[in-house]
């Protein structure tokens, strides 16, 4: 009887298994195609400019910081 009640768990634990992998893999599929690697690459983009971006911002609070300090005119920072 034992026997019985671990096959049967055993079958139970293969089948969940197996539908989670194949569940996993059309996943991965529609990642992987091409309009999967232009999201990729387009969040990567997009998170690379957000950093870019907010490393400029410190860098401008940081001068402000400086020139306060220094007591020189914010009016003369380089635009660029």
């Amino acid at each position: 009887m034992k026997r019985i009640v671990w096959m049967g768990i055993g079958v139970a634990i293969g089948v969940i298994a197996f539908r989670k992998v194949t569940e996993a893999q059309a996943s991965m599929q529609s990642t992987l195609g091409p309009e999967g690697l232009n999201r990729a690459v387009g969040r990567l983009a997009d998170g690379v400019y957000d950093f870019a971006d907010a490393l400029r911002a410190g860098m401008r609070e940081r001068e402000t910081d400086l020139r306060t300090a220094l007591g020189l005119e914010s009016g003369d920072l380089a635009r660029r």
